[in-house]
């Protein structure tokens, strides 16, 4: 499971290089050369580091329980296969790549991003009250976790489906700033380590 947790610190490494050459060139250019879109990209890239991690890290915590390394949550067991798959399963009872390849199948159409869909998946490998355990590491009550959750992909969300418009202001962006990403990217990577604590821990 560090594995995925490895590649999760990587991805927001991404991320943050966008901000890196924001920063550079923020400081060579005029205000007339407009540069914020790559701040944009840098938080619609944070929030998919996060998405990307509790695809992984579901995936990850159910074939474990699969093969009997992780105890077998009642989500789990509640997991739908197709029947194609169950049959692949049987008649190859030595793989167990038909179980992953319907996990990422089923979870491909989801987005793991708002607060509810994240304790969702996370039930599927660990029995831990997720907001409540977090706000226990982090110190903070869950529902302002929950809240400042939302406030970032909600931001992301604007950006990836809506050009980021102001729809008050025609042709007007929301105004970001780098600050303002920063901090952003801090608390998902909070989010994701506690949680990689939290479910390595079951």
């Amino acid at each position: 499971m560090k594995s995925v947790y490895d590649d999760f610190k990587n991805n927001l490494l991404r991320a943050k290089n966008l901000g890196f050459i924001y920063v550079s060139l923020n400081s060579r250019t005029t205000s007339v050369l407009d540069i914020s879109d790559i701040l944009r990209a840098e938080l619609v890239l944070a929030v998919s580091a996060l998405d990307h991690f509790i695809h992984e890290i579901a995936c990850f915590g159910m074939m474990e329980a699969y093969s009997g390394k992780r105890p077998k949550t009642k989500q789990f067991l509640k997991f739908k296969c197709s029947m194609e798959s169950i049959i692949e399963g049987y008649t190859d009872q030595t793989s167990q790549i038909w179980f992953e390849n319907e996990i990422r199948f089923i979870h491909g159409f989801q987005s793991f991003l708002q607060p509810d869909k994240i304790s969702e998946a996370l039930k599927l490998v660990t029995t831990k009250n997720l907001w409540d355990e977090l706000s226990n590491n982090i110190g903070i009550p869950p529902q302002e976790l929950k809240k400042k959750l939302n406030i970032i992909v909600d931001r992301r969300n604007k950006i990836a489906h809506e050009a980021d418009l102001d729809p008050s202001y025609p042709n007007t962006r929301w105004p970001i700033n780098d600050q303002m990403v920063n901090e952003a990217i801090d608390y998902l990577e909070i989010l994701g380590e506690n949680i990689y604590l939290i479910v390595n821990q079951n």
